[in-house]
């Protein structure tokens, strides 16, 4: 880290930084702290401050030990068992793809980072036709190898998968060029090595694509596991947690708590469960 050497530097340092330190202590120090103080009290957003009343932990007991509170857990991991895994191969396979070297490669890596630039607005409303139960793209898709689909975002069983499959389509070319970055970084002396000793291209993919890109992958994965506990947009747009609260998750609990039933004590609770949860995972994850 440079420090000024000189006082007339380090004042000059100090003035120019002063205004993205009012930008994190306005809108990312004082509201944590914020959240940290209304979470032990009764408020309502719409009443007078001055009727704050200070209950304690009684916001956090009655979330933990409340019926809704296993449900949200359950929907944000069955989300997160779904997509980790899911965007994990489509980044790895784009990759592989965009690291050829074919005809129309240009085209191919235009489309597969436009759903990246894609609003969740104007997507969700693709998707939604897409997963139409009657008259969807997917489902008409299925119905020529003789299945019959479901209707995606009217099922409380498949609302959630409709949810994973609309946003591993628009993340997968961001996380693809991650992957791409590492691969680059291989020496390919590894691979005419390889080539020598007369291995095939799976032996190369698992036995020298793969380890040498773990660390990017590991990477992908501590970005994703917290991405999958804060999933929020996709949801809202595409179920707003519905059907029969099947896509309820605790960025969707905050915001209508927060912002539709004006219960900022139980919102900033429930953001601070979240933050809980999120650390003990990103702690674990390198013992993992």
């Amino acid at each position: 880290m440079y420090i000024p050497n000189t006082p007339s530097k380090r004042r000059a340092t100090a003035l120019l930084l002063l205004p993205s330190l009012i930008g994190v202590v306005g809108f990312c120090l004082l509201p944590i702290l914020a959240s940290a103080v209304f979470s032990l009290m009764d408020y309502d957003l719409l009443m007078p401050m001055n009727t704050m009343e200070y209950v304690g932990f009684r916001n956090y007991t009655r979330i933990l030990t409340g019926s809704e509170f296993p449900k949200v857990m359950g929907h944000t991991f069955t989300y997160l068992i779904l997509y980790l895994p899911l965007i994990l191969v489509t980044s790895v396979g784009e990759a592989l793809i965009l690291n050829k070297s074919f005809k129309g490669h240009g085209i191919f890596r235009t489309v597969c980072y436009t759903p990246v630039i894609t609003s969740w607005v104007a997507a969700a409303v693709v998707w939604q036709w897409v997963l139409s139960g009657k008259y969807g793209l997917l489902n008409q898709m299925l119905s020529v190898f003789g299945i019959t689909g479901p209707s995606w975002l009217n099922s409380k069983d498949w609302a959630m998968p409709g949810v994973v499959l609309a946003a591993v389509w628009k993340d997968t070319g961001y996380y693809a060029l991650m992957v791409l970055s590492a691969l680059k970084s291989i020496d390919p002396s590894c691979y005419e090595a390889a080539a020598i000793d007369g291995a095939t291209g799976w032996k190369k993919l698992t036995k020298i694509t793969l380890p040498l890109i773990s660390p990017t992958l590991f990477l992908l994965i501590v970005i994703n596991i917290i991405y999958g506990l804060q999933v929020f947009d996709s949801v809202l747009i595409m179920t707003n947690g519905g059907p029969g609260g099947a896509t309820t998750v605790f960025l969707e609990r905050i915001y209508k708590y927060a912002f539709k039933q004006y219960k900022m004590g139980l919102a900033s609770a429930y953001s601070w469960i979240l933050f809980a949860l999120i650390l003990v995972f990103t702690a674990i994850q390198p013992k993992i």
